[in-house]
């Protein structure tokens, strides 16, 4: 907490308190590795909803596909499931099973 001094009415000095503002708890975005969802697909997602570079979007692609997960990125919450209701939304009308979930950090 940071002080502010302030006078007092009789000349005294009172103190008063701000409290800090926390940040808020971030939460990972995951990508989970099915049999179904092309990688091209998951490639486009990653460059369309969460901003990544072809190059760094193919190496995350490749890990989910042989480690079987990989973070998309780290949010805000809201953020985050935003995230992963758009990006389900877009998979299910393309015909994909693609499932990503949250976890905090």
């Amino acid at each position: 907490m940071t002080d502010e001094r302030e006078r007092g009415p009789r000349g005294e000095t009172a103190l008063k308190t701000r409290a800090r503002t926390q940040k808020p708890r971030l939460y990972k975005v995951i990508l989970h590795n099915d049999d179904y969802t092309t990688q091209e697909f998951v490639v486009d997602v990653l460059v369309r909803f969460f901003e990544k570079p072809v190059p760094e979007a193919t190496r995350l692609m490749l890990h989910v596909h042989t480690k079987g997960r990989a973070v998309a990125g780290t949010y805000p919450y809201d953020i985050a499931e935003s995230k992963v209701e758009r990006v389900t939304r877009h998979a299910r009308s393309s015909g994909h099973p693609l499932l990503l979930t949250t976890e905090p950090e």
